[in-house]
């Protein structure tokens, strides 16, 4: 059945696009920031570890909240690792950095998520979307709450 939600078939477009950059973005920030989690070492183990473990848990639930705002506006949502990597601002990486170098890694793919959910919340309002303008400002909130508690560990 068509969406008939007053947001035009084309500014619908726009905005599920941008949101599945969001999504992917979200998506590889997930399994970056678990992989960190489960390969974490040194002095600040453990506060590593539990912290690592809190924030991929809200990426692990923000991605579903991400996807089926892409289903509302009418589109599929991305679901594989190519297209993933397709939309994806936040770069996939091999290896274990050390813990510091992790820290850092992260602020810099937290920052690149708040960039792309900035330019979500520009075409939603464009097109009077308020739902997914309040969805990314909400992702804009948490990740720079994510970067400003990473950085004061490295700073």
């Amino acid at each position: 059945m068509k969406v008939n939600t007053g947001i035009p078939e084309e500014a619908r477009k726009e905005i599920a696009d941008g949101v599945s950059k969001l999504l992917a973005d979200t998506y590889i920030l997930y399994v970056k920031t678990q992989g960190y989690h489960w390969n974490v070492q040194g002095p600040m183990f453990r506060s590593l570890h539990l912290m690592f473990e809190e924030q991929y848990e809200e990426l692990r639930d923000a991605v579903d909240e991400i996807a089926e705002r892409i289903l509302a506006l009418g589109y599929s949502a991305p679901g594989s690792y190519g297209e993933f990597a397709k939309f994806a601002s936040v770069k996939d990486e091999t290896g274990v950095p050390e813990a510091t170098d992790m820290v850092k890694k992260l602020v810099e793919a937290h920052e690149t998520v708040i960039r792309t959910a900035r330019e979500v919340v520009k075409a939603a309002e464009n097109a009077d979307d308020v739902a997914t303008a309040d969805l990314a400002t909400q992702r804009i909130n948490t990740h720079e709450k994510t970067s400003w508690m990473l950085r004061s560990m490295v700073s």
